[in-house]
């Protein structure tokens, strides 16, 4: 395995247009902007390492499909509820 301590990785999408660059060492970059539930293909964004003494580029690599997360709703607050005659009405927020 390749020491990437002095290397940032930079990601392109099929256009080849670069769409993000991580922090030098930390092997990671993040690709944002995409609305939940997107499904990426495999190989719809590739990959490469660059060097930041010499400015060299490794060759690009597939990034492996993925979706994106849909958030969750955020729990009810200031709950409260109506007895009736037969349960209750519930109300929150």
């Amino acid at each position: 395995m390749s020491d990437r301590t002095n290397e940032t990785m930079i990601i392109y999408d099929k256009t080849s247009a670069k769409v993000a660059e991580g922090e030098k060492g930390t092997k990671k970059a993040k690709i944002t902007g995409l609305a939940p539930g997107t499904v990426v293909a495999d190989g719809e964004y590739q990959n490469t390492f660059k060097d930041a003494t010499t400015g060299q580029e490794s060759g690009k690599s597939d990034v492996k499909g993925f979706t994106v997360k849909t958030p969750v709703p955020d729990a009810p607050v200031n709950e409260s509820s109506d007895a009736t005659n037969d349960g209750a009405t519930i109300s929150a927020e």
